[in-house]
């Protein structure tokens, strides 16, 4: 699968580095990627996919949580120190402890191996929609290009935040989220609807992402900037 540029040609096919240690694993959801029309590297220890990951660009990371040597929470923590490339985890077990110290790590989300074709497959479109987002006529309701919210400014246009006038480095999730709320500022916003808005799911997904999403937001724009109404979701303060 070619994306089509701006000028209607064809560019690049997506790439996804693949980081698993199970080689049966590896190949075979390489191969699928594969068909799907996506460019796939594989490292099968996590310095490797760390090293990969610096040396050569990225669409995608998708990595399993356990790696030998640096481990996938160790590595999502490395890569979220300088690159803000969407990150899809993988979980044998799903395990909660797992998934929660993934999404807390910086990933964007998460899929439980043995992993259903088409659910993986969703999943990475849906990051690579976050992470090509620009706002348009279809995208409603659309706040202002320049939103402001005390020392928090929000360019929807140029797709670039501010607090009291330092730049704000968001993952294209955590400014999907943000976007979503200026868009509706004042109102509570549940937590299945942030799913369908947000991370694109047409079914009913796991709300631990939202929360956990939500929480690395806070510490990025200020902890008091996104209240918790109990029960019903979350709201941006006027």
């Amino acid at each position: 699968m070619s994306v089509s540029s701006a000028a209607g040609g064809p560019s690049a096919p997506v790439t996804v580095l693949l980081v698993e240690d199970d080689e049966v694993i590896r190949t075979t959801v390489g191969m699928v990627l594969e068909r799907y029309g996506y460019r796939v590297s594989t490292a099968g220890d996590g310095l490797t996919g760390l090293e990969l990951l610096r040396e050569q660009r990225h669409d995608v990371l998708l990595l399993d949580v356990m790696l030998p040597g640096l481990d996938g929470i160790g590595l999502c923590r490395k890569v979220r120190e300088w690159s803000l490339v969407p990150i899809l985890m993988m979980s044998a077990r799903g395990d909660a402890l797992d998934v929660v110290a993934g999404l807390e790590a910086g990933a964007d989300d998460y899929v439980v191996k043995p992993v259903d074709t088409s659910v993986l497959v969703a999943r990475i479109r849906s990051l690579l929609r976050r992470a090509t987002f620009s706002p348009g006529p279809e995208q409603a309701p659309e706040p202002p290009s320049d939103v402001v919210f005390g020392d928090l400014a929000i360019d929807t246009d140029g797709l670039e935040v501010f607090l009291a006038g330092e730049p704000v480095a968001l993952a294209p999730t955590e400014l999907r989220l943000l976007l979503e709320f200026a868009a509706n500022p004042g109102i509570v916003l549940d937590r299945q609807t942030l799913l369908r808005n947000v991370w694109d799911y047409g079914w009913d997904g796991d709300s631990r992402v939202v929360d956990l999403c939500v929480q690395r937001l806070r510490k990025k724009i200020g902890v008091d900037r996104i209240e918790t109404v109990r029960g019903f979701g979350y709201k941006l303060r006027r």
